[in-house]
């Protein structure tokens, strides 16, 4: 038998100890494993979203963190669908509980073990953790004739909406989604600046909030404004941008506006993400009813990944232009069509023809 020294040893802890040392050590462990995060250069929203999480579940068992079961993380997950959480949203909660709780085994089970007599036990396991499947929902996109529908529909339908400027707006931003496969978050974070028509053939968009691996900050990159995306950007700067105001001409103005005034900086503030989702959704309604309560910021970004795939671009610069980290994740927003799979059998035989001849009959 060999005897393993538990982490965390050292000094013995004293035997007794008050409730309220008790909830200072819960704090402290809470609060360490914040710091842990901040030396692994997550970003801060990351951490306040992580703190949020453990907090919420802490207040939802009977005892302190360490004493917590699988049944505690059973009811709070199934608390959490109760209340109409998305399955993103529960599987994203049960993550951060499962890292907590290694974080506390790794650093605090020895501690834990001589001051309360209790092991510490992972209470998200392979039963109550959102499987992958649930999660899998493939964001299959609608076809190229669907889309260009929808889109020409919605474009006429601009001069005579009630209020043509956030119409305007609203198309340009799903525009944007669906030719450059712009994140929602990264569209609204735009600011007139980073709209670089200098830079290479087409002009590039700075996207200055990309979004980080694994809450690590944003990650900017510039993306080509590529499949019809300069001539948008140049309509919507030339023709419409101008009017919510005179701050078109300062560079630190968002490109997208809200419509609302805000007086203490003295312009236009900035869209934010819901609305732009809800006049994409009144949209469908209205021009691509078969679609509504489906059609989303996100199914746009993979109907341009795909449409730019069956185009012929490859899916290194696919990945480049949709800012993943890893190539696998971008070969998951690329949905082909039967006719493509065979266009390319037929293509495949054609090259193999081409390059060895037809096959010379004996005789």
């Amino acid at each position: 038998m060999v005897l393993v020294a538990l982490p965390g040893g050292g000094a013995m802890d004293p035997a007794f100890w008050s409730a309220q040392a008790a909830e200072d050590f819960e704090q402290e462990i809470v609060d360490q494993y914040a710091l842990a995060m901040a030396a692994a250069g997550l970003s801060d929203s990351h951490i306040r979203s992580t703190r949020a999480t453990i907090i919420e579940f802490a207040r939802s068992v009977t005892g302190p963190l360490w004493a917590a079961t699988c049944q505690d993380a059973d009811r709070f997950l199934a608390e959490q669908r109760r209340l109409g959480r998305s399955v993103s949203t529960r599987a994203g909660k049960a993550g951060t509980l499962a890292l907590f709780y290694e974080f506390m085994i790794s650093r605090y089970q020895g501690r834990i073990h001589r001051v309360a007599g209790v092991l510490v036990e992972q209470p998200i396991d392979e039963f109550n953790r959102q499987s992958g499947a649930a999660l899998g929902k493939v964001r299959v996109p609608p076809s190229d004739a669907e889309i260009e529908t929808f889109f020409t529909c919605w474009r006429h339908s601009i001069p005579q909406a009630r209020k043509y400027l956030p119409a305007a707006r609203d198309y340009f931003a799903a525009s944007l989604w669906r030719r450059l496969g712009l994140r929602i978050n990264e569209t609204v974070m735009l600011d007139i600046r980073d709209w670089r028509p200098d830079l290479g053939g087409f002009g590039k968009l700075h996207v200055r909030f990309g979004k980080g691996a694994q809450g690590r900050g944003p990650k900017p990159r510039l993306v080509p404004a590529i499949n019809g995306a300069a001539e948008l950007i140049d309509w919507w700067l030339g023709e419409v941008r101008h009017q919510y105001g005179e701050d078109w001409a300062d560079p630190d103005a968002p490109l997208l506006p809200s419509e609302r005034f805000d007086s203490e900086l003295g312009r236009c503030g900035r869209v934010g993400g819901n609305a732009l989702r809800r006049s994409l959704g009144l949209q469908v309604e209205q021009w691509l009813p078969a679609w509504s309560g489906r059609m989303t910021p996100h199914v746009l970004r993979h109907y341009c990944a795909s449409s730019l795939y069956g185009a012929g671009m490859d899916i290194k610069a696919l990945q480049e232009l949709l800012g993943h980290q890893w190539l696998a994740t971008t070969s998951g927003y690329i949905h082909v069509r039967s006719e493509h799979v065979e266009l390319a059998w037929k293509n495949a035989n054609e090259r193999v023809e081409s390059r060895f001849g037809p096959t010379q009959k004996e005789g």
